[in-house]
């Protein structure tokens, strides 16, 4: 038998991926209950209160656990910049692989972040910020980029990820068959990152905007 607080970290996983597979089917976070959640996790309703006070508090968990693997992925690319000299469709490449690898957890990032429920659209929006802030500083290390100040490192910082999360539900549901004429998602999102990063190599400022 398991100890008692292993028991408890398994149920309130069991929590989360039950919430993650109703989503699957199509629904929104704001759609499902608290009863089919625990239903689904193989509890009884009374049961999901041992380890959430409320939805909100699951959904923010799984904003937690999302931020996690977003970070770990964004480590993963920073090796493949700083230390192998990577290039874009490399880091886009390493970055789809983990989407794949996660699915469920960037398919609920990528509808939440204009779901429903306010308390979890904020914690995506600060999750949004803190990854921003993040590449910001990785980009401040980079020789390539010396001739940006802090304010134009963050902006360029910020076009990345919105861009990234913008185009998440394209990676993430991406047709089996190529359209004729139109780029893959994988395609699109190397090319929009390439474009900011060429804009960004000749950008000398705003100048006097009065």
């Amino acid at each position: 038998m398991l100890p008692r607080a292993e028991q408890k970290l398994q149920t309130r996983q069991a929590l989360l991926d039950a919430a993650r597979h109703l989503m699957e089917s199509g629904r929104g976070f704001g759609s499902i209950s608290l009863r089919e959640v625990a239903k689904t996790a193989g509890i009884v309703p009374t049961g999901f209160y041992r380890h959430f006070c409320d939805l909100d508090q699951l959904g923010l968990a799984l904003v937690n656990e999302v931020d996690e693997t977003f970070r770990q992925t964004i480590r993963l690319v920073r090796h493949n910049e700083f230390e192998l000299g990577g290039i874009t469709d490399a880091s886009v490449r390493i970055f789809l692989d983990v989407v794949a690898a996660n699915r469920a957890q960037f398919l609920f990032l990528a509808r939440e972040q204009y779901g429903g429920s306010q308390p979890v659209r904020q914690a995506i929006a600060k999750l949004r910020e803190g990854i921003s802030s993040d590449l910001a500083a990785d980009l401040q290390r980079m020789p390539r980029w010396r001739h940006l100040d802090d304010a134009a490192l963050g902006v360029m910082a910020d076009l990345v990820v919105k861009t990234v999360f913008a185009t998440l539900p394209e990676l993430i549901d991406s047709p089996a068959e190529p359209v004729p004429g139109q780029l893959s998602a994988q395609a699109k999102i190397t090319q929009q990152l390439r474009f900011i990063f060429v804009g960004a190599k000749y950008w000398q400022g705003l100048g006097d905007l009065r």
